[in-house]
């Protein structure tokens, strides 16, 4: 007896009845492809989609903060830069995807009265 053989196979049973069943083969692999879709890529991309949008919709006035966690006014919107006002009449500019967050009205004098 051989520890690497199954004993039906060494007594000659036929192979064909152990053969599994293409299609069944196929649900692993299908399930995760799925699992991949809903949990990594739709949610990625409604993220894109979303934060594209948000980029679009920037007006003079606004006040966001960016990837860098700098806070500031919009006082201009370029094609590809937007200025940023932070404070003393300090001008920065950045490129638009670099902004992470719109804030709301008020924000910049609310973080001023707490100094």
């Amino acid at each position: 007896m051989s520890f690497f053989i199954t004993d039906a196979l060494a007594a000659g049973a036929p192979a064909a009845a152990a053969a599994p069943d293409p299609l069944a083969s196929l649900i692993l692999p299908i399930g995760l492809v799925m699992l991949f879709y809903f949990f990594l890529i739709r949610p990625q991309s409604k993220r894109h989609k979303e934060h594209k949008a948000m980029i679009e919709s920037l007006q003079k006035g606004e006040e966001v903060t960016t990837t860098g966690g700098i806070l500031g006014k919009v006082t201009h919107v370029g094609d590809s830069f937007v200025s940023l006002d932070i404070g003393n009449d300090m001008i920065i500019h950045v490129q638009k995807h670099a902004i992470g967050a719109v804030m709301p009205k008020g924000t910049i004098k609310d973080l001023n009265k707490q100094k």
